[in-house]
């Protein structure tokens, strides 16, 4: 539908190459934007372009941020010997949120995806077995996604770093709070069981 305005109808376009964002919530967002004052707009605009313009990825981590090394790095306070390895930036922010982690992390950048055309030289994992190499690392643990293309790449980095005698683990999987055992899925369950404790 083009509406009376070419440049409305530009913006709606843009919108709707966000992720999760249909032609509706684009048309919502666009007229959200007409009515707000042009400071506003202008604000908003600044945000994008010193996102686009100020962050960068850390050189160790490959986290992103502002500084090279990342705040993360750089923290003496950070335990260096133990490296939690992720997918994206945004696994560093959520395990962040829970402020039970004081290690450091290593960020993949995705994971092994043959059907894709991701294989182990496209992510961040010969940066990772430089880290280790180098020394001080007693633990790496493996907080990938739990999808068939994380399984894979878990197992396949948990394999090169075994011969440096540095303990892998990983994240615990299973039930979250407040779910019901009848809607859980079969593979849920399963890693419920397995990943049990002790009362």
């Amino acid at each position: 539908m083009l509406y009376t305005s070419e440049s409305l109808e530009n913006l709606i376009e843009e919108l709707t190459k966000f992720p999760g964002i249909g032609r509706k919530t684009a048309q919502r967002i666009a007229m959200f934007i007409l009515k707000q004052p042009k400071e506003e707009v202008e604000k908003l605009v600044k945000a994008i372009i010193d996102v686009k313009e100020k962050i960068k990825y850390c050189s160790i981590c490959f986290n992103i941020t502002e500084t090279d090394p990342c705040p993360i790095c750089s923290n003496p306070k950070r335990d260096k010997s133990t490296i939690c390895v992720v997918e994206e930036p945004m696994d560093v922010l959520a395990i962040e949120k829970t402020n039970e982690y004081s290690g450091v992390y290593h960020v993949l950048g995705g994971v092994i995806n043959p059907l894709e055309g991701i294989g182990p030289e496209d992510l961040k994992i010969k940066e990772l077995i430089s880290r280790i190499s180098a020394g001080g690392v007693n633990e790496v643990i493996i907080a990938l996604n739990p999808s068939v293309e994380g399984e894979t790449t878990s197992m396949y980095v948990a394999n090169l770093i075994k011969p440096f005698g540095v303990k892998v683990s990983r994240i615990a999987r299973g039930l979250p709070i407040g779910t019901a055992l009848e809607y859980a899925d079969t593979a849920t369950i399963v890693r419920a069981i397995e990943n049990r404790t002790t009362l």
